[in-house]
């Protein structure tokens, strides 16, 4: 004879023992993706490098210096070429894992539901993407040029002999002569960095949607929200007003855009509770 109650406590263990095989198989398929997605990145790996590399020697070729980075380690080289194809493998692998991502949790949603987290699970690498391109086409350049502007030595000496400057005190040249890890690091930080602040929008405004934050709260905190936006605008960018400026000005733009798209979601909310009669004035 069993105790009472025992049954009932294993029937209801059972659901959770599926949802976690269920688990189980989204991330063996998600590693797999990434896996797969990692060995076609590492075959190309040499294409890659050279896009990466392309604000670096814009910035250089300005300046009449050849374009190249140099291996400080034998096995230097190895490496690079694997933190590459870990960068391209996660962005090519994305879309499965979020497939992957989405029907884990899909079936515990009702079909309102999947319909109002679908745009939000669309708009999410959207977003990361025009962040990543905001980065590499514009910050990088700014960053770099003004690196590299630290240089001095020969390289700053006219080729002219009639206009060369009088003999002085020689002077310890400053040339860049940069690793090719620190220059990915550097550069996939950037990326990583601004793809993750254009993600703003969509948290905030799935937060609004889940009633967790109001218009109304953020407009009141703008002001906190400018000294945090300025801070992070110091941190992430070099010490160059422009780029400091160009990102304040996107990062608030963005914290703006929430605003009236959270707006938006509590009018629409207001207009199907008061077709309910549900709606209660305060």
């Amino acid at each position: 004879m069993t105790a009472p109650g025992k049954n009932e406590i294993d029937d209801s263990s059972a659901p959770l023992i599926e949802h976690l095989r269920e688990l189980r198989t989204r991330l063996i398929w998600s590693v797999l993706a990434f896996i797969v997605a990692m060995v076609i990145s590492y075959t190309v790996w040499n294409p890659i490098y050279n896009f990466l590399t392309q604000p670096i020697c814009h910035a250089l070729e300005t300046r009449d210096q050849d374009c190249g980075l140099i291996l400080l380690k034998l096995q230097e080289g190895f490496f690079v070429a694997i933190q590459i194809s870990f960068l391209g493998g996660f962005m090519l692998a994305f879309p499965i894992i979020a497939y992957q991502m989405w029907r884990f949790i899909a079936p515990g949603l009702y079909r309102s539901e999947k319909a109002a987290f679908l745009p939000f699970l669309i708009a999410s690498p959207v977003m990361f993407l025009l962040g990543a391109a905001f980065a590499y086409y514009v910050i990088l350049p700014m960053a770099y040029d003004f690196f590299l502007g630290f240089q001095q030595g020969p390289l700053d000496l006219p080729d002219d002999p009639a206009v060369a400057p009088e003999p002085g005190p020689p002077l310890a040249g400053i040339v860049f002569q940069g690793s090719v890890s620190e220059y990915l690091s550097l550069t996939t930080k950037f990326i990583l960095a601004f793809g993750l602040s254009f993600q703003l929008p969509v948290a905030l405004t799935l937060l609004g949607r889940a009633g967790l934050v109001s218009s109304e709260g953020l407009a009141s905190v703008r002001r906190y929200a400018i000294v945090v936006i300025l801070l992070m605008a110091a941190l992430v960018t070099p010490p160059d007003i422009v780029s400091q400026i160009v990102l304040f000005a996107v990062i608030y733009g963005l914290y703006e855009v929430s605003i009236q798209l959270v707006r938006r979601i509590e009018r629409k909310r207001e207009a199907r509770l008061r077709a309910e009669g549900l709606w209660i004035d305060d």
